[in-house]
This record gives structure tokens, C-alpha cells and sequence, in this order.
């Protein structure tokens, strides 16, 4: 880089002194020197955007350190390569087999990005097209050796999201040393052969039916519990009221009404005799 800084001052010196020696303006001398000093400047500097890294490429010779966004000052006889280090997605449209041999049709997403600690080496190692290169393949053997652990009804309905999980984990294994990085394989559809998709349809439909029949049954079971336990508490409650009930009760209790009604002004009470119980017969003539 200094080398090539010397070299570039050299030659700008010879040509302030060719020009000195000609007849030239010095308006026109000036900027002449200018725009090659800012020729010489623009060549030993680069611009790498947001969210992308630099490497540089020095005939054949590739550095091991990337250049992060912004201005960089390089060797202008360099060769800068950007990579983009942002969030990207590969969509996969795939037949895969389930335990039984059925084919299934997949609709996957994956997301990821590349490390920017390892650019350089996916450049030499691989080129810019990693993502054909290692992701693709690398997606669908992983995505057919998993699915072909599940069974069909197991992909259509809760293991999906087991699935996704499965998937990331194996591509983490076989990619994250090269410096690709999985964010997520996200799941957008799984296609059943018709048929069978029919019929798993049908058997969650039947399987819904029945835990609402369960919930019904049980809720009746608790109604009856209640009234069973209501109507125990009645006949208790009646029992005790009974049993308290006595002769000498009714006998006080026929007093107690007797004289209230007696010692009301606004009450014509006809009091006759006795009854069989005792108990003076009270007749209300109000």
C-alpha cells in the first residue's frame, strides 16, 4: 500500500515539473494536479455498503481480513468482492417421503446469513454463489432424511413445528463451520396426497366430536352431583327441624301468638275454650 502510495507521489512530482517547464497556466496547472491527486486518492479507496463486508482479492492473494462498512482505504491494483452479511431467504418447493413412503409435497423457507468473520474463506472456499453451492443441497437432503422419520398424520397436524426445529438443528451441524448461519426454517405448507389428507380431516373431525361429548357428559355429571348433594341437605335440614319439633314447642309457641294477638288494639280476637291439644282455640274477626 505504501509502495503504491510512493509510486503515484513520484509520478504527480514529475508532472508538476513538466508542467513548470511548459507555458501553461498556473489555473490550469492547478487543476490539473488536483484532479490527479483526487484520481490517486479515488483509486486506494472503497466504499463497502450497510450490511455487507469487503474482501479484498490482491492477484489471487486473498486477505484474511474482511473490510467492514464504510471507507476503506485498499491497494488499488486490489480487487474488492462484497458479500452481503443481511438476513436473506431461500424458498424450497420439495417432494419428501414420510415413514410410510408416502410422497409429500413441502413448502419450506429458510433464512440465514453469512458470518462476516468468515467471507473470506467462503470466497475462496466457495465462491459468491454459496448459497447454490452449500445451502440448497445441503436443505433438501436434510429437510428428506427428517421427514422420513414422521408419519404423514404427524406432518399434516402437531409436529410440525418439531419438524422445523429438526431441520435447523441438522443444517447447523453441516453449515455453521463453513460460516453460513440458519436464523429459522419456517414451515409455509405441507400437501398431503388427497385422499389421505381427506381422511385425516375426517378422523380429527371425529376426535374433536368426541372430547366435546366427553366435556358434555362430565359437565352433566357434575349437575347431578349437585342436585344430589342439594337434595341430601334439604332432607337433612328437614330432619333436624323435625326432630326438634316438640309438644311443649307447639304449646309455647301457641301462647306466644295467642297473647300477641291479644294485645293488639287493632285486633278482635274471639278466644273459644280449648282445643284436644291443649291449646286455646283463636278466632280473628278483624
Amino acid at each position: 500500500m505504501l509502495f503504491v502510495l510512493s509510486i503515484l507521489v513520484i509520478i504527480g512530482l514529475i508532472m508538476v515539473k513538466r508542467f513548470s517547464k511548459t507555458g501553461i497556466p498556473d489555473g490550469v496547472r492547478a487543476i490539473a494536479i488536483a484532479f490527479l491527486v483526487l484520481v490517486a486518492l479515488s483509486a486506494c479507496l472503497t466504499v463497502v455498503p450497510a450490511g455487507s463486508v469487503g474482501v479484498v482479492d490482491l492477484f489471487g492473494r486473498v486477505s484474511n481480513r474482511t473490510l467492514k462498512a464504510g471507507i476503506n482505504f485498499i491497494n488499488p491494483l486490489a480487487r474488492v468482492v462484497k458479500f452481503s452479511v443481511k438476513t436473506q431467504v431461500k424458498e424450497e418447493d420439495l417432494a419428501v417421503p414420510s415413514k410410510e413412503g408416502l410422497n409429500i409435497r413441502l413448502h419450506i423457507s429458510c433464512l440465514y446469513h453469512l458470518n462476516p468473520e468468515k467471507a473470506a474463506e467462503i470466497y475462496k472456499s466457495v465462491g459468491k454463489d454459496y448459497a447454490e453451492v452449500l445451502l440448497e443441497p445441503q436443505l433438501r437432503s436434510v429437510c428428506r432424511g427428517v421427514t422420513a422419520s414422521y408419519e404423514a398424520k404427524a406432518l399434516y397436524t402437531s409436529e410440525r413445528e418439531m419438524l422445523s426445529v429438526l431441520i435447523k438443528k441438522e443444517i447447523d451441524k453441516l453449515l455453521e463451520a463453513r460460516g453460513v448461519v440458519v436464523e429459522a426454517v419456517p414451515m409455509r405448507e405441507i400437501v398431503l396426497p388427497p385422499g389421505l389428507q381427506q381422511a385425516i380431516e375426517e378422523k380429527l373431525r371425529a376426535d374433536q366430536e368426541s372430547q366435546r361429548m366427553q366435556f358434555v357428559l362430565l359437565k352433566e355429571k357434575q349437575e347431578a352431583d349437585r342436585k344430589r348433594i342439594e337434595a341430601q341437605g334439604i332432607a337433612a335440614f328437614q330432619d333436624i327441624v323435625t326432630k326438634g319439633i316438640s309438644e311443649q314447642l307447639l304449646r309455647w309457641k301457641g301462647i306466644e301468638a295467642t297473647e300477641k294477638l291479644a294485645g293488639s288494639q287493632n285486633t278482635k280476637v274471639i278466644i273459644v275454650g280449648a282445643g284436644k291439644d291443649g291449646l286455646p282455640l283463636i278466632m280473628d274477626t278483624k
